[in-house]
């Protein structure tokens, strides 16, 4: 000890003066550390956690105090995240579809477990032949959930035209989806058809999410002729293929001035995260879930994939390198 009072010790390779009486825990403390989130070394030998607070600090000690170092202690705030199509804004970004289940009970339960607050619903003639036949209203409540009614099947722009027309006045709903398909092989859209379909429908007040093939100059017309949101297909209708070209959506959510969701071809939950990877608004898919062993089971995993997307988007990846990059610094090396 020195005739002032203070001891002559080693931090870290460096040499510090410091008052006689303190412990490890107190001298962490003067150094701006948290004694419970560093590890100390004392003349070569670890000191326990539990136990800094009551060793004292000798002349001559030779310390290491160690942390793990990384992204830091405090994660920054995601704010509530939302997104918003012709004016109505939803907190849930996977939309599901209502088709292909055992039964309208197992859908209402998938509906549950995926957290979404928008369902495809197809418009079909009613049967009545049986008046008293479960209905979708009665297990998924319009009331609650936004019914999107929906296209399915439709050939040309006359048939969704019409069916959409029926839609409205079945349901008062404005926000539809419209899809054209071009033959029953592929369901791959007529865009021709899509988008006369398009204009008229726009004229007529209706607010169109449109199925469309993955070209970002198609979309772009869409978007001018009056579509509230644009929906590439990400591979063939039930297909589960995935997104088979990353580069043309990320080209259409660059250049789009609505909404952008994958619609088509989601086969798991590593598909709808690479869908929100690029950007998107939102995935729609139907017979990833309904056909999965455990829809319900499925449903869930799609949203937390559709969650850690856009998560990952936000925060935005690391660049891409040709060659190894150390995790760890090697300065402070011991």
């Amino acid at each position: 000890m020195h005739t002032d009072g203070t001891l002559s010790i080693q931090v870290n390779g460096e040499h510090r003066r410091v008052r006689a009486g303190l412990t490890l825990a107190d001298l962490a403390a003067d150094l701006g550390l948290a004694p419970e989130k560093v590890a100390v070394e004392r003349n070569l030998s670890v000191v326990p956690r539990s136990t800094l607070k009551d060793v004292l600090v000798e002349d001559g000690d030779e310390l290491e105090i160690v942390h793990f170092v990384g992204g830091g202690d405090h994660a920054r705030a995601v704010a509530q995240d939302t997104w918003s199509v012709a004016g109505r804004t939803f907190r849930s970004r996977l939309i599901v579809g209502t088709g292909k289940y055992k039964d309208f009970a197992q859908n209402a339960a998938a509906l549950e477990a995926s957290g979404a607050e928008i369902v495809t619903v197809a418009v079909r003639r009613v049967n009545v032949s049986d008046p008293n036949a479960p209905m979708l209203t009665d297990y998924i409540d319009p009331k609650k959930v936004t019914y999107l009614p929906n296209t399915a099947g439709c050939f040309d722009a006359e048939s969704a035209i019409r069916t959409l027309r029926l839609a409205r006045e079945a349901g008062g709903w404005d926000l539809v989806k419209l899809e054209v398909l071009g033959e029953a092989k592929t369901l791959y859209p007529d865009m021709v058809e899509t988008l006369r379909a398009t204009e008229v429908l726009a004229k007529e007040g209706f607010l169109p999410m449109v199925y469309c093939v993955d070209d970002p100059i198609a979309a772009k017309r869409l978007e001018n002729a009056g579509a509230v949101a644009i929906m590439p297909l990400g591979a063939p209708i039930g297909s589960g293929l995935g997104i088979q070209n990353q580069v043309t959506i990320r080209l259409i959510v660059e250049g789009a001035g609505v909404p952008v969701l994958v619609d088509a071809g989601v086969g798991t939950a590593s598909d709808a995260a690479a869908a929100m990877e690029l950007g998107c608004d939102g995935v729609l898919m139907n017979t990833a879930i309904a056909e999965a062993k455990d829809p319900i089971m499925m449903a869930a995993a799609m949203k937390a994939g559709v969650e850690a997307g856009r998560l990952a988007y936000l925060a935005g990846r690391m660049g891409k390198r040709r060659y190894a990059d150390p995790s760890s610094p090697l300065s402070g090396l011991i």
